[in-house]
């Protein structure tokens, strides 16, 4: 791009991801502050229409699951010792099909490990925390535009497959201030919320071929909405181990599934003559490229 049309910023991941979070429909903030998470829970608290300070990661997870279930998309960001403790209130949400966005700033571990350390030792955690095996949606973020355009698809795709979706990235991505060009960054429009309107009563979990089960929030004055995270039915009856519960149970794990190919997002770098794959993503990713130009110079 020309100089002459850049629009140069010093800017910081942390604030791109909570503008496109917004912007992409998301309208409640609920964290509890933790390193290196730290500049997305201020930043929130300036953007985002609602914010609320959790007392702790597990309350978090409860709050959100009660704004999304009046209609609301909420979004919190945390690190390992806190995505430890919202692990069974992230299931809650899986279990009754709640939209909201969890932002996971990776850091070095075990346990309190290293909070100002960088690593990527979460990436097996994420895609195993749903009991079962289920499948959960986890996105990955190479740069700053991905930053921009990848958490507005986690908005976008916590509320289309109802369902909570885990946005993970790295203390290097979101703390480093960097030059960006604004002028890259493509206009986002917020998602648009379908609700049930028919006459016929609510089935919280009825769905078609789609496998996702329409939405009516539990402040709507017309029909009553159940939601439960016990193996339950179409109509969210409790049932241990019914052929319709155990069903229902399974198309949770499908769905996402099933709709993968509209939220799979790489970049190809082909070369014709090569005979070997290199696989990056995370803070990790733009090494991998240097690398890889770098073998492809010295032949």
């Amino acid at each position: 791009m020309n100089e002459a049309n850049q629009k140069i910023g010093f800017i910081d991941n942390s604030r791109l991801i909570t503008e496109s979070l917004v912007r992409a429909g998301a309208d409640v903030f609920i964290g509890y502050p933790i390193t290196p998470a730290n500049l997305l829970y201020y930043y929130a608290n300036k953007r985002f229409p609602s914010f609320f300070a959790a007392p702790d990661e597990i309350t978090t997870i409860q709050l959100m699951s009660g704004f999304a279930a009046t209609g609301k998309v909420p979004v919190t960001a945390t690190s390992f010792p806190g995505f430890a403790l919202m692990i069974e209130s992230i299931n809650m949400a899986y279990m009754m099909e709640l939209p909201m966005v969890i932002v996971l700033v990776q850091r070095l571990g075990p346990s309190t490990g290293s909070a100002t350390g960088g690593a990527q030792g979460d990436i097996s955690l994420v895609s195993n925390i749903i009991s079962g095996g289920l499948a959960i949606p986890v996105f990955s973020v190479s740069d700053s535009l991905d930053c921009w355009n990848i958490s507005a698809k986690c908005v976008e795709m916590s509320v289309k497959q109802k369902t909570p979706v885990i946005l993970i990235t790295s203390k290097e991505e979101i703390m480093t201030q960097l030059s960006f060009d604004l002028n890259k960054l493509v206009e986002i429009k917020p998602v648009q919320r379908k609700f049930y309107e028919k006459d016929e009563a609510f089935k919280p979990y009825l769905a078609g071929d789609s496998l996702i089960p329409e939405f009516l929030p539990l402040t709507n004055t017309k029909h009553q909405v159940r939601y439960t995270a016990s193996t339950h039915n179409v109509d969210g009856i409790l049932q241990n181990s019914t052929i319709e519960a155990l069903a229902n149970t399974e198309r949770l794990h499908k769905k996402n599934i099933l709709h993968i190919n509209d939220y799979t997002f790489f970049e190809y770098d082909k070369q014709d003559s090569a005979d070997t794959i290199i696989i990056s993503y995370g803070i990790t990713s733009m090494a991998a490229m240097v690398a890889v130009e770098t073998l492809r110079n010295e032949g």
